[in-house]
């Protein structure tokens, strides 16, 4: 069983920066892929970005590329998306999800078990 709770969302100005963190409880966090998804209102949830449980692959959808990053910390059960160069549509309620890296599907949020409460992240322009 694996608890996740994201902090560090707020309200920032076009073109600012945000950093996202998801701590873990767990001593099986580390096992697992962890990815970000968001969901505006009205909208459906969307897939952000994903690490693998090493942290050697990072996955990004392509509204994100260059301008989020995905990372984590192992050691500390934690994981982070710094988030750069932010719009207006970036605007969203942010979800930190945990599950078992089969190696495939990061971007599914079916392929995720674990679910935090979400971070609202608001961009005016």
């Amino acid at each position: 069983q694996v608890q996740l709770v994201e902090s560090g969302g707020g309200l920032v100005q076009a073109g600012g920066s945000l950093r996202l963190s998801c701590a873990a409880s767990g001593r099986t966090f580390s096992s697992y892929r962890v990815g970000w998804f968001h969901q505006a209102p009205g909208k459906e949830r969307e897939f952000v970005a994903a690490i693998t449980w090493s942290g050697g692959r990072t996955f990004y959808a392509d509204f994100v590329k260059g301008r989020f990053t995905i990372s984590r910390d192992n050691t500390k059960n934690m994981a982070y998306l710094q988030m750069n160069s932010l719009k207006p549509e970036d605007t969203a309620v942010y979800y930190c999800a945990a599950g078992w890296d089969s190696g495939t599907y990061y971007n599914s949020g079916g392929k995720y078990d674990y679910w935090g409460q979400g971070t609202q992240v608001t961009v005016s322009s």
